[in-house]
């Protein structure tokens, strides 16, 4: 959707400044050619979304081998795509979130994030309930109309002008539907300051919004790392952790990463879509984690096309592929 974060851009491009550079995941990621990886030590609570992080150590296991196949099959998918004229590029970012490897194809080429900026908006006023227990039944009125006609995916449920919504209602009205207007009046309600500490806690560089708020302002790599941060529980706490990922499982989108994957896997994931005029490209995401029993992993898509219904299709097949591939059985 048509969705600018221009407003928070502006109102804090110094603490823009003060991330730039910044690398995703470390010291957490590795390479598939890196024998000495990451050994992750996690707790066993009773949680249905997140698996919380707590050490880190280095040890040296196998690698997956089906990356570098998995890597060749995605990348024929996006070959015979282009060639096919349904989508001009594309962006992958793939981790298995049970120790292991990840995979990037064309993972720093920079994109709109368009409605996938919701996800640390959603953190940033969870992270707000963590200091007041009552924070999501305080009340905002929306005094004003909304202009949904810049959104191409339109929400099944919008707000009402002159309704009352509570902060957590509003939330998920935000990340379910996908609802613009959802979005601004929570903007509208929260210090910018508090959403910029989100992308500066966890190492996310979108210092070039200060130039073009519109524009191609962060990669495949980097977006991914809030999802992986959630899954983690390592800025929120665990239960708004799982707040979080439960809600983000609503979402109301369909055609990208839940399309690839057996109707009775959960994916909690995030859409984004934007639309340039006069040049006619659009850009559709999709990202976020596919709950594979036992193999829970991230997946994360970005594409530019010229048409939406392409571009799903392609992150369906994406999706498809990565999931065949890592829900084959081992073979000892």
């Amino acid at each position: 959707m048509d969705l600018s974060i221009k407003k928070i851009a502006v109102t804090s491009s110094l603490i823009l400044v003060s991330f730039v550079g910044g690398l995703i995941f470390s010291p957490y990621i590795f390479t598939t050619t890196n024998q000495n990886i990451i050994k992750e030590v996690r707790n066993n609570f009773n949680y249905k979304y997140i698996n919380p992080l707590l050490e880190c150590e280095t040890s040296t296991i196998s690698q997956d081998k089906n990356l570098a196949s998995l890597k060749k099959e995605i990348q024929f998918i996006i070959n015979q795509q282009i060639s096919s004229g349904n989508i001009s590029f594309a962006s992958i970012y793939y981790r298995d979130l049970n120790n292991g490897p990840w995979l990037g194809i064309n993972e720093k080429e920079y994109f709109s994030p368009a409605s996938l900026i919701k996800v640390p908006v959603l953190m940033a006023y969870l992270k707000e309930t963590e200091k007041d227990h009552d924070f999501l039944d305080k009340k905002i009125i929306n005094n004003r109309d909304f202009d949904y006609s810049q959104q191409n995916i339109t929400p099944t449920q919008t707000i009402e002008k002159d309704k009352e919504y509570t902060i957590g209602d509003l939330l998920e009205r935000m990340i379910i539907y996908s609802d613009n207007a959802a979005y601004e009046l929570l903007l509208d309600n929260i210090d910018n300051t508090k959403i910029f500490n989100v992308y500066k806690d966890l190492d996310v560089d979108i210092s070039r919004a200060q130039k073009d708020p519109n524009g191609n302002i962060i990669t495949v790599k980097d977006y991914a790392s809030f999802f992986r941060i959630l899954f983690n529980a390592s800025f929120l706490d665990q239960d708004n952790s799982e707040k979080a990922l439960n809600i983000l499982s609503k979402t109301q989108y369909y055609k990208g990463l839940v399309a690839g994957v057996p109707e009775n896997i959960t994916v909690s994931h995030k859409f984004g879509e934007r639309q340039y005029l006069p040049s006619k490209e659009k850009q559709l995401h999709d990202c976020g984690i596919v709950y594979l029993p036992n193999k829970p992993y991230l997946i994360c898509v970005m594409s530019r096309s010229t048409d939406f219904d392409n571009a799903a299709n392609f992150i369906k097949q994406v999706s498809k592929v990565v999931y065949d591939e890592i829900s084959k059985p081992e073979i000892e």
